[in-house]
């Protein structure tokens, strides 16, 4: 059975993938709007560059982002001129590091819905007197709801999973930023066969169930839809 470790590593897990996924909703939005509505001739450098995750080693990401959070780095040496501590090794560099690795997880899909709606129902309620961010929020937001739906779920089972990233920023600190990835790992290491197993199981089947479930939405307001 899972130990009160086990539990905590859990716990950490969820929480991390909790934040990281609101942070990455409220802050991919815009980003995914204006990738969606823009025609910026440089506009497929960011593209790329939102996509580095999907194709770049976890470590090597997780390597310069220890780097950059670090005492000796320029973020964790510009926090420690104000007096605040470096971001490496705390949950706060996990969320950092989730929330990149993850980017791509959350913005596509949002960006994806947004190009699919098309002008013509924004110019439909600009005509009917709506304004900018009325139409945003009353037309563009409801139409891209499978998107949301699509960004969240696989923001949020993506970082459930994360090994390689999350152990070059946190660490293995139990309680501090030792998540579930690093807890199976460290059991199988200590031949630790059965609470590995259950610690995987869990994992198996929160993924399972989160996948299933955007699926399952996803045809059942497809169908609704007029």
């Amino acid at each position: 059975m899972l130990s009160a470790a086990d539990l905590a590593a859990l716990w950490l897990t969820l929480k991390l993938a909790g934040i990281s996924t609101l942070i990455l909703i409220l802050a991919g939005t815009p980003l995914a709007w204006w990738l969606a509505r823009s025609r910026w001739r440089y506009k497929a450098a960011i593209e790329a560059i939102i996509a580095l995750p999907l194709v770049l080693p976890p470590t090597v990401l997780g390597f310069y982002l220890l780097i950059a959070l670090g005492p000796q780095g320029p973020v964790g040496a510009t926090l420690q001129q104000f007096g605040l501590p470096a971001l490496s090794f705390t949950f706060t560099g996990l969320v950092i590091g989730s929330i990149i690795y993850s980017m791509p997880f959350v913005v596509q899909p949002l960006q994806y819905a947004f190009a699919a709606q098309g002008r013509r129902p924004l110019e439909v309620a600009a005509t009917l007197g709506a304004a900018p961010l009325d139409r945003f929020l009353s037309v563009a937001l409801p139409l891209a709801r499978n998107g949301y739906l699509t960004a969240a779920v696989l923001g949020f089972a993506h970082t459930l999973g994360e090994f390689g990233v999350v152990l070059m920023i946190g660490g293995n600190i139990p309680g501090r930023t030792q998540v579930v990835s690093i807890a199976v790992y460290d059991h199988v290491e200590a031949l630790e066969y059965a609470q590995a197993h259950w610690l995987s199981a869990v994992l198996l089947l929160l993924s399972f169930l989160l996948l299933l479930t955007v699926y399952s939405l996803n045809r059942r307001f497809s169908f609704v839809q007029p």
